[in-house]
């Protein structure tokens, strides 16, 4: 086997860190990320992120993996850290709970190696909406939390397969931790390799499903009464009026009956609404599943990135019609502010953690095609601080502005009084945090929780002066109608 490094390599290099990738490229032809996730996927936690960019082009890197060197959840009064071993810890949550994550990858010092991927192991997982609550105290926290998953929730992986989708490699990563003997190490390493390349040959347990329109897609009933939301819009309203707010993001959350499993979900939402943020994360105890279009933040090397997602109409039937329509979106003034005010918001986020005078934006409301839809995105970069890290880049950044409005925290403020209940995975952050350093965060919307066979789905609508209460209703029932579709195609394909 063409294992990388060689032996004495990896031993030279274990001098300068503790922490030392080890990896075997394979043929990616005959297989597929899903296909490989459903090989290696324990009964343990799991994860696979792939991106399709612009809705349309499949990214370079698809990541997977499994059975992961811990898991840290973090619950309002006690924070659980399980082990590989099965052993579990049990600590008070801190006052700043991405802490825990902080200071369980400063274990880590890791040696990088030329022309790896962004992303070769680290802390995977999400931060949760709540989060928020610990960032700015002045934001009230509501007491009603039906869903109850982890405020933070990360696996800390050292194995990662990955998928080089312009190359054609499979690249099976371990990370090789040094706490004494390098050599007995690096064994330990290969032999993860070899048992994930076993669990790579086994046969396919997935199988071809036949897929077909849902037609009409029923919404269940929200935690808001229609009265209710739209009660809640006009209060929104008066805010603006006073000069509180310029907009707040209003969202309800639908629940259903749910019986097919996650994987059949993400099989669905990938044919439904494939997006540069598609993502699978399986826990015992819940899964999350998602096709979000928008970066919360993204961190490689030393530069930050946001892309600000807004303004939308649909697609057209032909490219004439998608032409006219771009024209007409990027026309319409109310639009056009929208997007300003999140670039304005993004350039302020960032400047706190970056380099003074670093801040730009490279593209100004471009259009973004997607499957369905097209978007006025822009692109707000900058140089992070020396003495910063992606920790207090993912401090000064959330909760996106996309998901609470503005001013921030008085956006934010409203939304727990008129909201009532918090919203968990739903305008928190979705990505990984990787040994060296790196950081890619999306942002928690398009996104479903899988829980004691139910499902919930959030989706919300931008407020402002000018808004109709019951088109804002209507706004976030429509939302939901995506994931919704591909929950029916999963259960049809069940049935099929």
């Amino acid at each position: 086997m063409n294992i990388q490094p060689s032996r004495s390599v990896f031993e030279a290099l274990a001098k300068q860190g503790n922490t030392v990738p080890v990896y075997l490229d394979l043929t990616a032809d005959c297989e597929t990320p899903l296909g490989a996730y459903s090989k290696i996927r324990e009964d343990g936690p799991a994860f696979l992120f792939e991106s399709i960019v612009g809705g349309e082009r499949i990214s370079r890197f698809s990541f997977l993996g499994s059975n992961p060197r811990k898991v840290i959840r973090v619950f309002e009064d006690e924070v659980t850290i399980t082990h590989k071993s099965g052993q579990v810890e049990t600590l008070p949550t801190p006052e700043d709970p991405l802490k825990i994550i902080e200071a369980e990858m400063a274990r880590y010092e890791p040696v990088r190696l030329p022309g790896m991927p962004p992303f070769t192991g680290g802390a995977v997982g999400f931060v949760g909406h709540e989060y928020v609550h610990y960032v700015e105290p002045t934001i009230p926290k509501p007491e009603e939390n039906p869903l109850e998953v982890p405020i933070l929730y990360y696996l800390i992986t050292d194995s990662v397969v990955i998928f080089d989708h312009v190359r054609q490699v499979l690249r099976v990563c371990v990370n090789a931790h040094i706490e004494g003997d390098a050599g007995a190490a690096y064994d330990q390493a290969v032999a993860e390799i070899v048992n994930i390349c076993e669990q790579l040959e086994k046969p396919q347990p997935l199988s071809h499903r036949e897929l077909s329109e849902p037609g009409e897609i029923t919404v269940p009933d929200g935690n808001f009464t229609k009265d209710r939301f739209e009660a809640a819009v006009d209060s929104v309203k008066e805010y603006v009026r006073s000069g509180d707010v310029i907009q707040t993001v209003l969202s309800q959350r639908f629940k259903k009956a749910f019986k097919p499993s996650p994987v059949d979900l993400y099989r669905a939402l990938r044919t439904v609404n494939p997006s540069p943020y598609m993502f699978l994360m399986e826990d015992p105890d819940f899964a999350v599943v998602g096709a979000s279009p928008e970066v919360h933040v993204r961190l490689t090397e030393d530069k930050v990135e946001i892309r600000p997602i807004a303004g939308t109409r649909h697609r057209g039937k032909d490219e004439a019609e998608d032409l006219a329509l771009e024209k007409d979106l990027l026309d319409d003034e109310k639009e056009r502010a929208e997007h300003l005010m999140l670039v304005d918001l993004a350039r302020n986020d960032i400047g706190r953690v970056c380099e003074y005078g670093s801040i730009h934006v490279p593209d100004y409301m471009t259009i973004e095609r997607y499957s369905h839809v097209m978007h006025i995105v822009s692109q707000v970069v900058g140089t992070i601080a020396k003495d910063k890290t992606a920790y207090d880049l993912m401090r000064a950044t959330f909760p996106a502005g996309t998901l609470s409005g503005a001013p921030k925290v008085r956006a934010l403020q409203i939304i727990a009084e008129l909201e009532q209940s918090q919203r968990g995975v739903y305008g928190g952050a979705l990505g990984y945090f990787g040994y060296e350093g790196n950081h890619d965060s999306c942002i928690g919307i398009r996104t479903a929780v899988i829980k004691d066979g139910n499902i919930y789905i959030q989706s919300g609508a931008g407020i402002v002066a000018d808004s109709v209460p019951e088109s804002e209703f209507m706004e976030t029932v429509n939302k939901a109608k995506g994931m919704l579709k591909a929950v029916k195609v999963a259960e049809e394909m069940q049935n099929n």
